[in-house]
């Protein structure tokens, strides 16, 4: 195998010929700049006075015990319906609490040895990633560009139903040609997390798996609690209890901005004024990692995401609903702000995002923790990942209809309270500054690579 710079990923992507040829979707990676004096580059000294987490003192005071406390409420209460009913997208886990109900497969020679093969490092000071939610859309995409560079990658997903799990099972299959290996299990099933690490000692974790969907939280709000809430902590827990702590990535969302009304959306903004079910839990998921960073010196990296896109998508997004809809025929639903106001988003290319996800763990110092106790200060950093250039719905569908060759039948509707906000617009200069993070995809080239994915997987003839 050919010796790589451990900041490129390789080029060969969007090779998608058919449903049963699915190659490497992943974009060249550009060279990671170095960090800023803020994080420097020796473990555990970083200059914790210019952390750049959620702004002054006075607001994350504020943020903090309002979202602990409305957090905490969401969680035990969220306990009490998971008990009697149990989120219907989420298969049917046993969440283990006790060492003797272990299943015989994880004390299986064949089980243990894909694992370790999973993990194995190929390059010369290589990561050793567990990453969660490795079949969904970001964490296969992740998944595959770690690997194709050298890195020991273990998957974890549990294949629920939110959407189409045939698009999960498609992912695995192509992450397990690449050598990937993904355990279908639960992120709050402690004992199995306990039972990973024990066998693999992970450098970091990418934390990717989670309840998503903005409109779908008013439907089921039990899965976000469920996933988003006590998922973290349970993953949380066994990461402070490791030894050596591995550094700690994980998907915000940019929906924590909710109804802020300053544009772009920087890291220092307010983010207490959630506008749905699903940007509360992220937030109250920011505030449970700074207290596992303060308490038991985890090393964290929170990564706000704005409207990701591409191929190997979530059907639930809009450019992925609508492109079925116009090719069905179908109209399709445009939602309007107040005085028929377009809506905007920052709509980020995959691969854009994968460079960001790479350069945080490459850049991520060690955990300063061990068994569970803190030594020191540990790295605590917030990162926003979009293409800053806000782009209307209807222009997104303008594009599609360029590349699909049909016209879309359109309803404009205004948009209901249903947690969506009216735009998006990230401000990457720190992600730029201290991750050399640089989108590069415009919406047209990215739809127009989408497309072809699309048509080739659902074996669409083009004209």
């Amino acid at each position: 195998m050919k010796s790589k710079n451990s900041n490129s990923l390789p080029a060969d992507m969007y090779l998608f010929d058919s449903p049963k040829t699915l190659l490497n979707p992943l974009l060249q990676h550009r060279e990671v700049v170095v960090r800023s004096d803020s994080h420097p580059s020796t473990p555990g000294k970083a200059k914790m006075e210019r952390n750049n987490h959620f702004g002054d003192m006075q607001s994350r005071s504020y943020n903090f015990f309002f979202v602990l406390c409305v957090s905490l409420f969401i969680l035990m209460a969220g306990a009490y319906m998971l008990r009697s009913e149990g989120p219907s997208v989420e298969k049917k886990f046993v969440v283990r609490e006790l060492e003797n109900s272990i299943p015989d497969m994880w004390r299986s020679q064949a089980w243990q040895k894909s694992i370790r093969e999973s993990s194995h490092v190929k390059r010369e000071e290589g990561l050793v990633v567990l990453v969660t939610g490795a079949a969904g859309f970001v964490g296969s995409h992740v998944s595959l560009a770690l690997k194709k560079r050298g890195d020991g990658v273990v998957g974890l997903d549990n294949f629920n139903k939110y959407y189409d799990p045939q698009l999960k099972r498609d992912r695995q299959k192509l992450l397990e040609r690449h050598g990937i290996f993904i355990i279908e299990g639960d992120i709050n099933d402690a004992v199995l997390l306990k039972e990973l690490f024990d066998m693999i000692p992970f450098t970091h974790v990418m934390h990717l798996a989670a309840q998503a969907g903005v409109r779908y939280a008013l439907e089921n709000p039990n899965s976000y609690v469920h996933s988003n809430i006590a998922g973290l902590v349970t993953l949380l827990e066994q990461c402070r209890k490791a030894n050596p702590q591995p550094a700690f990535v994980w998907a915000s969302s940019s929906s924590v901005y909710g109804l802020n009304t300053k544009v772009p959306f920087a890291e220092s903004d307010r983010t207490d004024q959630p506008a749905s079910l699903y940007a509360a839990t992220k937030k109250a998921g920011e505030e449970f990692v700074h207290t596992y960073n303060h308490i038991y010196g985890l090393s964290i990296t929170g990564l706000r995401f704005f409207t990701v896109y591409g191929p190997f998508g979530r059907p639930d997004m809009a450019y992925f609903s609508f492109t079925q809809n116009i090719l069905s025929g179908k109209p399709i639903t445009i939602y309007q702000g107040p005085n028929k106001v377009d809506l905007a988003r920052d709509f980020t290319f995959i691969d854009d995002i994968v460079k960001g996800c790479v350069a945080s763990l490459d850049t991520a110092e060690k955990s300063t923790g061990t068994g569970g106790k803190k030594r020191g200060p540990a790295q605590l950093r917030t990162f926003n990942l979009g293409n800053t250039s806000p782009v209307t719905v209807p222009t997104l569908v303008s594009i599609l209809e360029k590349h699909l060759k049909v016209k879309a039948k359109k309803n404009f509707v205004k948009m209901p309270r249903n947690g969506d906000v009216p735009f998006t617009h990230a401000n990457v200069t720190l992600a730029r500054n201290e991750l050399g993070y640089y989108p590069t995809t415009d919406l047209n080239t990215g739809l127009k690579k989408f497309v072809k994915w699309y048509q080739n997987y659902y074996g669409i003839a083009t004209s």
